[in-house]
């Protein structure tokens, strides 16, 4: 079972690379109506969550800028940024260097408990499998907003 979620994360972000080729830098930084962000801050909040959940579940080192936290960490929003969000093309190399990383876990990675549970509201995730799996679907419905807010500014 763990080699299906290590596929599905693949998959799954394999999609939303794809996805983001169509979409103008333009378009990025749309607000559309009814939408709290942008398609540029729910990608940084994917990145920058992937990459938490990676350190919680594996203990890999953070690939990212210290800034991503300010920027696209839960509760931000692009109204009150008050520097430079990443490109298009920085946020794309980051997609993609964690797809990486997805290839070089190992169903054993996933079997292996956690320090300590990690706690969100009513949710307990014991083992790095079920951290990674809750990523993936946090991913998921992320991409899901997006692809809503690419319909809602077309």
């Amino acid at each position: 079972m763990e080699k299906s979620i290590i596929t599905t994360g693949k998959v799954l972000r394999q999609i939303l690379i794809g996805q983001l080729q169509n979409i103008s830098e333009n378009q990025f930084d749309i607000q559309a109506k009814g939408f709290n962000n942008t398609i540029r801050w729910n990608l940084g909040h994917i990145v920058y969550w992937m990459d938490k959940y990676s350190q919680l579940s594996f203990g890999l080192k953070s690939d990212i800028p210290t800034e991503y936290e300010m920027l696209f960490g839960s509760g931000t929003k692009p109204s009150e940024w008050t520097t430079t969000p990443p490109s298009k093309e920085e946020l794309l190399e980051q997609l993609k260097a964690q797809l990486i990383c997805f290839s070089e876990l190992t169903p054993e990675m996933l079997d292996m408990n956690l320090e300590s549970p990690f706690i969100m509201g009513p949710f307990q995730f014991v083992s790095s499998g079920e951290l990674f799996n809750f990523a993936l679907m946090h991913e998921a419905i992320h991409l899901g907003v997006i692809s809503s807010q690419l319909k809602a500014i077309q």
